[in-house]
């Protein structure tokens, strides 16, 4: 088990925004968190790597660390076998794509050069940027932005990625190749969490799917696609 939540309470300025929530991750899942504004999914995410403490749990392990005693000198060691990826990307934009991804894997401990650009090659091929890689991320779309995001944040090959609302600012079909990208990335056994108010996109890219709804969180992957889709839709 990657993330294995139990009893978990999750506060934001001393406000409980999520209560007594059970929640696991397993190799390879694909994973939707939808809810309203405020529901308490960003939260969630965010205690995953350790931005945001969690206070009560009977449980909260996530890669193989209890989260809840993790020194601070730790979570960057957590956090480098996880890829995240923002709504609002957070590419550097000093360098080009491929000085955004040396900097990474530099910053990682990789050392040889030649396996650098390499590992690079690799992965921009994947989600079709390859072209770009000397482009400046300003000379760049959202959805090719969003794509060197994911990229970046599988260059370790992580065993989880967290993304939250990683299609929030793109058009439906970039979207849709977004989440087609991250969906083919699942398959290889990396786990994809992802925040989401596209709910079309979980009849298009079928997954587990948890919704947060008044301080609590339930598994309701056998009966989303029953949900009124135009009060969901409202949610953005």
């Amino acid at each position: 088990m990657l993330i294995e939540y139990k009893k978990v309470s999750i506060f934001q300025e001393d406000v409980c925004v999520l209560k007594d929530i059970d929640f696991h991750v397993d190799e390879g899942e694909f994973i939707y968190i939808i809810g309203k504004v405020g529901s308490g999914k960003s939260s969630l995410l965010k205690t995953t790597y350790c931005e945001l403490d969690i206070e009560s749990a009977d449980e909260a392990m996530v890669l193989g660390r209890d989260v809840t005693e993790i020194r601070r000198r730790e979570i960057p060691a957590l956090r480098k076998e996880m890829g995240i990826i923002f709504q609002d990307f957070q590419l550097l934009h000093d360098r080009t794509v491929k000085k955004n991804l040396q900097f990474v894997l530099k910053s990682t401990g990789w050392k040889d050069k030649k396996v650098i650009d390499e590992r690079i090659d690799e992965v921009l091929d994947l989600v079709g940027m390859l072209a770009k890689k000397d482009k400046m991320p300003h000379e760049l779309s959202g959805g090719e932005q969003q794509r060197i995001a994911i990229a970046r944040a599988i260059l370790n090959k992580p065993k989880v990625i967290i993304a939250d609302e990683p299609t929030g600012n793109l058009d439906p079909e970039t979207a849709a190749y977004i989440v087609s990208v991250l969906k083919q990335i699942s398959q290889t056994g990396t786990a994809i969490v992802m925040t989401t108010h596209n709910i079309p996109m979980l009849d298009k890219f079928p997954g587990i799917v948890y919704r947060c709804k008044d301080g609590s969180m339930q598994d309701v992957t056998n009966d989303y696609n029953k949900m009124d889709l135009t009060e969901e839709g409202e949610e953005s």
